[in-house]
């Protein structure tokens, strides 16, 4: 862990938003090293890409001229960058591997993707966090929004356990689409048509854990606004970019309240 230098310990240092070219400056110094560090020799120097990682990017990204990425780095607009370095992700590995012999932890030589990509994503997330309104590389090496800083625990909040096929995979696949870099009104529409299909499945269920008027006006919202169905008597004169960003964040903070309370119920009969 870095140690805090004088203005961030006596709390006098100002926060301060990363803009596009210093994020690029930033990435940059991590990208050389890494490189130097041996964390993409796995494939660079083994060939996985071939003896042209430029060719290999462009059938991958789709764009040329962006290898050899030190130099290439400079001039990366926002979605550029964010493709490279998911790219780089998926290229990430250690050559060194932990094996406990004997009940102790020796390191040995081997190729470890699992810590590559780790040690990759949490000097990422160190730049990601602080530009604009912040981002991070998950799990998976997806780059998302972190999303508005007073909701970001109900979208890091892990849903408890419930249904996997018809609620669990749903709903994380509506927080993933919320989440995309850049979403479109469309992209916002279905993440929230997703959590109100959740809401419809436990509809049954949730007449005895809510109040009756409560459980209908949840589906008002979503079926007079032109989320689920189509019909000319809908709503559809109003700002999505902001009203579908409420809706989202009430149907997720229900379904969290719901299912906890099912559990609840299920453990108490």
């Amino acid at each position: 862990m870095e140690r805090e230098y004088y203005s961030a310990r006596s709390g006098k240092r100002e926060p301060e938003k990363v803009d596009l070219p210093m994020l690029l400056r930033l990435f940059r110094s991590d990208y050389v090293r890494f490189r130097q560090g041996g964390y993409f020799d796995g494939h660079y120097v083994a060939g996985t890409f071939g003896d042209d990682i430029g060719a290999e990017m462009f059938r991958r990204l789709g764009k040329a001229d962006l290898w050899p990425i030190e130099t290439r780095c400079k001039e990366y607009s926002e979605e550029v960058l964010f493709d490279v370095i998911e790219f780089l992700y998926d290229s990430a590995a250690t050559d060194q591997v932990q094996v406990e012999i004997a009940g102790e932890t020796v390191t040995m030589s081997g190729v470890n993707v699992a810590a590559g990509r780790a040690d990759f994503s949490a000097a990422m997330n160190a730049i990601l966090r602080d530009y604009r309104d912040g981002y991070e590389l998950s799990d998976d090496g997806e780059i998302l929004a972190l999303g508005e800083e007073h909701m970001r625990p109900l979208l890091e909040q892990e849903l408890p356990e419930y249904d996997p096929e018809r609620v669990d995979s749903r709903v994380l696949a509506a927080v993933r689409k919320f989440r995309r870099h850049t979403p479109s009104v469309e992209d916002k529409r279905e993440a929230v048509r997703q959590l109100a299909d959740v809401l419809e499945f436990l509809r049954p269920k949730l007449k005895d854990v809510l109040p009756n008027r409560d459980e209908g006006e949840l589906f008002k919202i979503a079926n007079g606004f032109g989320i689920r169905h189509h019909n000319p008597s809908q709503k559809t004169a109003y700002d999505g970019e902001i009203w579908l960003d409420w809706v989202f964040y009430c149907y997720l903070n229900t379904i969290h309240t719901a299912i906890n309370l099912l559990k609840r119920a299920e453990a108490n009969p």
